[in-house]
């Protein structure tokens, strides 16, 4: 328990770091929204869905109806259905872990469960487990902490949601240093401009996503003919 714990602490911390920031971002947005501590808390908890939280201050605020802010959050939130497609075999293997682990795919734990190579050893079911919960302690830790500094110091919070495009640039940027298989990435980077080119800022998110999830597929189905290819 303790190596595999080790193992997912090291790899977590570009995520600790960009979580407990970003999530102090969201904390105080939620503060000077008028929700104290304790809702930035539950909410951290029970929601954990990062850009869709923020997202939840300005809806909060402009009292949004309840369809029109469950299409919202939808629209937002969406591409976490295409990430659970990579891993649904995977997840229903560790049992009583699957409906968190579902739960907790974000962008950044995503990212670190695909592209994260467990060594032999290591209890895998459990590293990746404890990957994920990381991840979320520290998003609940950095909105909490970020609500109550925001009641005891008033801020500017003005920019303070770019955070969350921050964070993605880094675990892309340390992703791409750290990983010798550049072609997820490309795939995704492709997919995204071009659907961005051709539809807008508005509506490329999803069709690129599509297209991104496909393309991993496929070349997961090549990696993985390759080895049986290699090993005959």
């Amino acid at each position: 328990m303790r190596k595999e714990l080790k193992f997912a602490f090291l790899n977590t911390i570009p995520v600790m770091l960009g979580y407990l920031f970003m999530g102090m971002a969201f904390g105080l947005l939620f503060e000077n929204a008028g929700y104290n501590f304790i809702w930035s808390f539950f909410t951290s908890v029970s929601v954990y869905a990062g850009s869709g939280q923020f997202l939840l201050v300005d809806m909060l605020q402009k009292h949004t109806g309840f369809m029109a802010a469950l299409v919202l959050m939808l629209s937002v939130q969406c591409r976490h259905i295409f990430y659970g497609l990579t891993f649904i075999e995977d997840f229903k293997k560790m049992g009583k872990a699957y409906p968190y682990m579902i739960f907790s795919l974000t962008d950044e734990t995503y990212s670190l469960l695909w592209g994260t190579k467990i060594p032999e050893g290591l209890n895998e079911k459990r590293t990746k487990f404890l990957i994920a919960l990381l991840d979320h302690s520290y998003w609940i830790v950095g909105c909490t902490l970020g609500a109550v500094i925001g009641s005891l110091i008033t801020f500017d919070v003005t920019g303070v949601d770019y955070a969350m495009t921050a964070l993605f640039i880094v675990i892309f940027t340390e992703q791409w240093l750290t990983g010798k298989n550049h072609i997820p990435a490309l795939i995704g980077a492709a997919a995204g401009m071009a659907f961005m080119v051709l539809l807008g800022g508005d509506k490329f998110l999803l069709p690129s996503l599509a297209v991104s999830v496909g393309g991993l597929l496929i070349e997961q189905k090549i990696e993985e003919k390759g080895e049986k290819d290699d090993a005959n």
